[in-house]
């Protein structure tokens, strides 16, 4: 599975308005909700679920990243969203750094392998120390685009 594959470019926020986490959060959900990609889910529903699933254990992974995610039985397909902060946003990460990238992963509840699947394309990229610098820099949703669709291209 190729990250292309399962985020949804309608859904990049370039300039992330939250100023916390769980803003963060509602912020991608609600950029899925408008693509459409949350078909007749409720936004407000599904960003509880993934606050309650961050509160569990953050997804803050260090390195300026968090992954925040859920499988939740509302959601119709596995998909993602990718928001890039300026200023950080505080995940409790492991390196107690702000997050600057946040890629929100959403999956249905029957399908655990396509889940896996996902979060491994996910992190395969995000291990690579130019991906995580690129998706960073880059300033506008087409440039995030770039970023990723670059990234499968190049093997990275």
């Amino acid at each position: 599975m190729k990250l292309g594959d399962i985020v949804c470019f309608d859904a990049l926020v370039a300039d992330l308005k939250a100023k916390t986490r769980d803003t963060a959060i509602a912020e991608l959900v609600a950029a899925l909700a408008q693509s459409g990609k949350l078909g007749k889910a409720d936004a407000a529903k599904i960003s509880k679920a993934v606050v309650q699933r961050e509160r569990e254990a953050s997804t803050g992974i260090g390195k300026g990243v968090a992954v925040p995610h859920v499988k939740h039985a509302d959601v119709p397909e596995v998909v993602a969203a990718v928001g890039r902060s300026a200023k950080g946003v505080d995940f409790s990460s492991l390196d107690k750094q702000p997050v600057f990238t946040v890629i929100l992963l959403l999956s249905p509840v029957g399908n655990a392998d396509r889940h896996l699947q996902a979060m491994e394309a996910i992190f395969h990229h995000l291990q690579k120390d130019d991906f995580r610098r690129f998706i960073r820099q880059a300033a506008t949703t087409e440039a995030m685009k770039e970023v990723i669709l670059d990234a499968e291209r190049s093997g990275t």
